[in-house]
């Protein structure tokens, strides 16, 4: 299967490679990119959404505007995500590297899997209750840490190439 995605994905690593790009740029690109928004946009995501959640009992106005914060960036870091994911399997491909076989692959996998999974609870699954706003909390923090554990994958692959 592997090999099939792969295939499936030559022609778009081909133009890419027509374009002439840098070959630490092909290599590192990916993960440099993904650094910056995992590390700039998901720790603000991660505070402000922790802090709406835990200034409720204290400052209402407050955790609103935490929350208001949090739920404008969200959305656009899981798109930069799901962009970056779309470039690192690109990238992989480009370098002729087998894509399934990858443990970072699959914390990737996992990672946009439980961010769209949490987005639709923001979406459609705060107003069926509390409890999927608790969900909704520790899911985001549970993805955050997969995230940490990606990118140490990602390090051990990218030197390993």
């Amino acid at each position: 299967m592997s090999e099939s995605l792969s295939q499936l994905l030559e022609p778009i690593a081909d133009w890419f490679r027509s374009l002439g790009v840098p070959e630490p740029i092909v290599h590192w690109g990916h993960p440099v990119m993904m650094g910056i928004v995992v590390g700039v946009m998901g720790s603000f995501v991660v505070l402000t959404g922790w802090q709406g959640r835990l200034m409720i009992a204290t400052d209402d106005a407050a955790a609103a505007e935490k929350r208001t914060e949090h739920a404008k960036i969200a959305p656009l870091m899981f798109l930069f995500i799901a962009l970056g994911y779309t470039g690192g399997v690109l990238s992989l491909v480009m370098q002729n590297q087998p894509i399934l076989q990858s443990p970072h692959f699959w914390t990737g996998t996992l990672v946009i899997g439980m961010l769209g999974v949490n987005g639709a609870i923001a979406a459609f699954g705060f107003s069926q209750g509390k409890g999927f706003r608790s969900i909704h909390a520790y899911l985001g923090s549970v993805a955050m840490a997969v995230l940490l554990i990606h990118a140490v994958l990602g390090l051990k692959l990218g030197l390993s190439i």
